[in-house]
């Protein structure tokens, strides 16, 4: 999944692949396929799934057979008011208008009209006492079970709190948090009432917290007094102070207790007036469209865009993503490696929706050993972990073999997300986590809070490929003039809503910034600026962001097969490929990389990494330089900044560029800066 970005230069490049038939190895990265897949669902992975019982659902409903998941997926999109409909009923969400879609259109579409609802009531239904609602752990080891009774009454305290300090509905309130289950907690609490809630986490400077919360004019602020990570203590008590010198609408700050520092003038968690008696938190019925929440853009063009989601298209959103194509249930427990600073926490508290227990870990996945993240599966019995491509290969670096290492027997999925996969890290998983674990790589982002395309229980899973698009997402692949293409490289567009698609943008009155976002290119229809190729078995293959495409000799790719190829070779921490257009009509591509410790640029490494890109990607694609550097610059999410250094390569200066708050490490910008094209050096 790209990292939630706005699609903020979707116009900078829209010409589909070109050179699709001119037999070279890139065309074969883009056209080709596995030879077969890795993992096939078993029959009773089919019988059993809860997607299947979903399709028997929809067969009694309305006589529609769909044999298998395709057919299912084609339903779906064409039938786009039955299958959302069909879907609140699955999931006995209380009563609704008859009208599901007023019209289908984008940007416009208007779900459910006239329904209220809470998104924090089907989490109250899931209650029970057999398992945990949250698992909680911290770099210091200690775990705590937090019970379903315990999470309804803390909720219920902190939303007390909130009402005494003012927040109603449409009123904010801010999260300056690590992972932790405070964190879901204040989350929940503000939407029982209707407000809408926005976060970062601590690893944000108190100035990047700023340019995102302070936009919302939030009411409270709730943060906690540091965090470990690394084997490092970090106190956050000046960014805290900072942050709340720079919201003035504060009405009260609301600290958490991690590392024991005290602040001025706040309300201390510990100090929660909680009634262990109750069992119902008092919610506010607002409208389906009602926000939610508030998640941002990268912030690399500019202050970050605020994106807001309703109650209802959230709910609906993540019980199909979480319960129908994950087949997370009440048995399972969820553990995805994440931060409040992306989608993915989100995403994860939705296990909740589905009864499942969540676990929340706010430190290191590689410490004190790069196996880390598998130890701790093994420790809570996650049935299903998500983890980065990024881990995967430095796993794969360290030696590590957690089946041999780690009790996973638990374990029944590995999630993806944050870049594309390479097929060799997923046969990995294959050999080193389980054969009988599907790997599930899912694209989509912080704009629909979800995932466009991803895993199901009932398909095949192909190394270097998603499994299937999700379903009711109209998802295709169009070439620049707008046609559909197969077995070739097309940009990722929408052609149908979805009703997780954003509300609003925030301060956006008119919403021409939404509408540029999305439907600039494709009037009517909703360009993600990825390069996907959908292939003859029905898989799709994500090559990496459009705006940011190689264009060398006429052949067009995504960096994304680059890095595969490349962060495969033991020396190579990470790399960064940018393909810069010069004023004198010339085309320039270096490759920069990053050693690991100990390593060496030799003649022999230059030539190992254009013979993997030679052999692997693309005889055409051979950088023009390799370059050694001192570190990769990344949005606060974890994408590479391609298109921000692209530009300085085309002679833009870095004020112009990106936000240096966006960034995490900001320093790195002059490096680059200062590494001009040969003819303008």
């Amino acid at each position: 999944m790209n990292d939630g970005t706005v699609n903020e230069g979707a116009a900078d490049d829209s010409t589909a692949n070109s050179g699709a038939a001119n037999g070279t190895a890139a065309d074969s990265a883009a056209n080709g396929t596995a030879a077969q897949p890795q993992w096939v669902p078993a029959d009773a992975d089919i019988a059993d799934a809860r997607v299947t019982d979903f399709a028997r659902f929809v067969e009694k409903r309305t006589g529609v057979s769909a044999p298998d998941y395709p057919a299912l997926w084609q339903w779906s999109v064409d039938e786009l008011p039955e299958f959302w409909g069909a879907l609140w009923d699955y999931f006995d969400l209380g009563e609704r208008s008859e009208t599901v879609l007023d019209e289908v259109r984008m940007p416009g579409a208007r779900w459910f009209p006239g329904t209220r609802l809470n998104y924090v009531d089907r989490i109250v239904r899931q209650a029970r006492t057999d398992r945990p609602a949250v698992l909680a752990l911290g770099e210091d080891g200690e775990l705590t079970e937090i019970s379903w009774a315990t999470l309804v009454a803390t909720t219920a305290a902190f939303a007390n709190t909130l009402r005494e300090l003012g927040v109603g509905p449409g009123d904010r309130v801010a999260g300056y948090l690590p992972n932790i289950a405070e964190a879901v907690i204040a989350f929940l609490a503000t939407a029982s009432l209707g407000a809408v809630w926005s976060a970062c986490g601590q690893d944000y400077s108190a100035q990047a917290a700023l340019d995102r919360l302070g936009q919302l004019e939030p009411t409270v602020l709730v943060t906690a007094d540091g965090y470990r990570f690394g084997g490092k203590v970090h106190d956050k008590s000046a960014d805290i102070e900072a942050l709340r010198a720079g919201l003035p609408s504060l009405a009260g700050t609301v600290l958490i207790s991690r590392i024991g520092r005290t602040l001025p003038g706040v309300i201390s968690w510990d100090d929660l007036r909680i009634d262990p008696e109750v069992t119902e938190i008092d919610t506010v019925a607002v409208d389906f469209e009602h926000p939610l929440w508030v998640l941002y853009s990268s912030g690399t063009t500019g202050k970050p865009k605020g994106i807001v989601h309703g109650h209802g298209g959230v709910l609906l959103e993540h019980l199909k993503a979480v319960a129908l194509q994950s087949d997370i249930g009440p048995e399972d427990t969820f553990f995805w490696y994440t931060s409040p600073s992306w989608m993915m926490w989100n995403f994860q508290v939705a296990g909740l929706l589905a009864g499942a227990t969540i676990v929340c870990y706010d430190g290191s996945p590689a410490a004190p050993t790069p196996d880390a993240l598998w130890a701790l599966a093994a420790r809570t019995r996650a049935t299903v972990v998500g983890t980065s491509p990024g881990y995967v290969l430095g796993c794969i670096k360290a030696g590590s073999v957690p089946r041999r290492d780690h009790d996973l027997s638990a374990l029944r999925l590995v999630g993806i997300t944050g870049s594309s996969l390479p097929p060799s890290s997923s046969m990995w998983l294959r050999d080193n986590v389980g054969e009988r674990v599907p790997v599930a790589s899912i694209s989509g982002g912080t704009d629909v809070v979800s995932a466009f395309i991803g895993g199901v229980r009932t398909v095949p899973v192909w190394p270097g490929e998603l499994s299937a698009p999700y379903l009711g997402v109209a998802l295709d692949a169009w070439d620049e003039s707008g046609q559909p293409v197969r077995n070739e490289v097309g940009e990722l567009v929408i052609t149908k809503p979805m009703p997780s698609m954003p509300v609003r943008f925030w301060n956006d009155p008119d919403g021409s910034r939404y509408h540029d976002a999305y439907f600039d290119m494709f009037p009517g229809v909703w360009r993600h600026g990825d390069w996907i190729t959908l292939t003859d078995h029905e898989s799709i293959i994500v090559h990496g962001r459009s705006d940011s495409t190689l264009n060398r000799h006429g052949i067009r790719m995504g960096s994304a097969d680059i890095y595969q190829a490349v962060e495969g070779i033991p020396e190579i921490a990470e790399a960064l490929v940018i393909g810069s257009e010069q004023p004198n009509g010339g085309y320039w591509m270096p490759l920069f990389v990053v050693l690991t410790p100990g390593a060496e640029l030799t003649d022999d490494l230059i030539l190992r990494i254009n013979s993997v890109i030679r052999t692997e990607v693309s005889p055409r694609h051979v950088p023009d330089e390799i370059i050694e550097a001192p570190g990769i610059p990344h949005t606060r999410t974890g994408k590479k900044l391609e298109v921000p250094i692209k530009k300085l390569f085309q002679g833009a200066e870095v004020a112009t560029v990106v936000a240096p708050t966006a960034v995490d490490f900001p320093e790195l910008l002059d490096w680059y800066a200062a590494r001009k094209p040969p003819k303008a050096r």
